[in-house]
């Protein structure tokens, strides 16, 4: 927010285009699955993807964050000192910060203070390239400055007179900013609503067609892009940075026997993505409710490969997706390998039946990908013959959006269909069997 209370786009980030210099901390209290200095390479990596420069990096043991000043006084003051030194503009930190104790460590640091949760907003803001990309970011965006107003404003005293308040307390700019975002949020939100209800009416559109909906997923970075480009020749943006791409893209693919399917790539997902986060995507994200294949995208080069990996599993157990069938897709072999074959010769799980080792870059393995794609499709459908009632006619309908119909005949009793349905639409069906 800029002197005079208006909404600047990137002010309180890292300041678009501004090659800044960066300090990182961390708090580390032992509760994460990896090092508090693997963390502050991911935020590293989300700095430099930011556009900023690191030129340091501190961080401190602690039972638990300190609730007034996040790293203590005394560690504050060493990061001040540390800061001056190496000429840092901005202190980032690696978790996200309630507003009083963002404004305790600026007035301590004597720098702009941005959490982890405003750094990836910012990286969001950056990458959003569609209508819809944009008003999920600055819905986010909005909804984390609401509360934190009262930092960007040192002059409350300033007093908005005029007739009828003329002479009286008036009204403070702060709360007139407050009640502007408040409505600004209720719009966006009613904009979201509408992309939210145009996805669905375009999903119902892919289901009556009949064609199976593969979804890939996987934490950022892991290749998502690089893997839908080459399986279906689409040319989307596909960089070696975290959130190359927050819009979700859906092309046909034609798998070995014949049958097509819709592949969808979705944003990538990272360690400590807050809620308000994930709701404000909830509109995209909803993509994955339709898939009959999710693809799980694991760099199998990263240390922290299985960690990500149960990140990713926690996100979509929160989206309520966590029991779609699941292909892991272990991409990049190619550096760890020369082959995708000596790779699956050195590490004995790539040769489970629901995983498959691939690299985008080189196209290694990219058939047995669609081979295997195929063979789980067919596992997650069950062969129906059923006599559905003619009062019951939603049930046809569902069979031929969700379902495969080989034949169907009008019977004196009901529509006779036979055909193959994914399982967990296969309920309502069972009572109307015929053998």
């Amino acid at each position: 927010m800029s002197a005079d209370g208006r909404l600047s786009n990137g002010s309180d980030g890292l300041g678009g285009g501004q090659h800044e210099r960066a300090l990182l901390l961390a708090a580390d209290t032992g509760e994460a699955p990896w090092t508090v200095a693997e963390s502050l390479d991911e935020l590293e990596e989300l700095t430099r993807t930011a556009g900023a420069e690191v030129v340091g990096r501190l961080s401190q043991r602690l039972e638990r964050a300190d609730p007034r000043t996040y790293l203590g006084r005394g560690k504050l003051q060493e990061a001040h000192e540390r800061a001056v030194v190496a000429h840092a503009d901005v202190v980032i930190v690696d978790d996200e910060l309630a507003p009083n104790v963002q404004r305790s460590m600026e007035e301590i640091l004597d720098r702009r203070v941005v959490d982890r949760t405003l750094l990836i907003l910012d990286i969001f803001a950056q990458r959003a390239r569609t209508h819809e990309g944009r008003v999920q970011v600055e819905l986010a965006r909005l909804e984390y400055l609401l509360p934190r107003l009262t930092r960007a404003w040192t002059h409350l005293e300033r007093q908005v007179g005029g007739i009828g308040v003329r002479g009286g307390p008036g009204e403070t700019q702060i709360e007139i900013d407050r009640r502007l975002i408040r409505t600004r949020i209720s719009a966006l939100k009613r904009e979201i609503e509408g992309i939210r209800v145009h996805r669905a009416g375009q999903r119902s559109q892919r289901e009556r067609a009949g064609l199976p909906i593969v979804a890939l997923i996987g934490y950022t970075n892991a290749g998502k892009s690089t893997l839908f480009n080459r399986v279906t020749q689409a040319g989307a943006l596909a960089e070696d940075k975290l959130f190359a791409t927050l819009d979700p893209l859906t092309r046909r693919v034609m798998l070995p026997g014949g049958q097509e399917v819709l592949l969808s790539d979705t944003v990538g997902f990272i360690a400590k993505l807050p809620t308000d986060l994930v709701a404000a995507f909830r509109a995209t994200l909803e993509e994955l409710e339709s898939a009959d294949l999710l693809l799980h995208v694991v760099d199998v080069s990263s240390e922290r490969a299985t960690e990500r990996a149960d990140v990713v599993q926690d996100v979509l157990a929160e989206l309520g997706v966590g029991d779609r069938p699941v292909l892991m897709v272990m991409n990049k072999a190619d550096l760890l390998a020369g082959s995708a074959a000596e790779l699956e010769r050195t590490l004995p799980e790539a040769r489970a039946a629901d995983s498959v080792v691939v690299s985008a870059e080189r196209g290694w393995n990219t058939d047995e990908l669609l081979e295997r794609i195929e063979t789980m499709l067919e596992r997650g459908f069950l062969r129906l013959r059923v006599r559905i009632p003619y009062e019951k006619a939603a049930l046809v309908d569902l069979f031929h959006r969700k379902g495969s119909v080989a034949t169907e005949r009008h019977t004196d009793k009901g529509t006779l269909i036979t055909g193959s349905l994914p399982a967990r639409f296969v309920g309502p069906f069972r009572r109307y069997a015929v053998r």
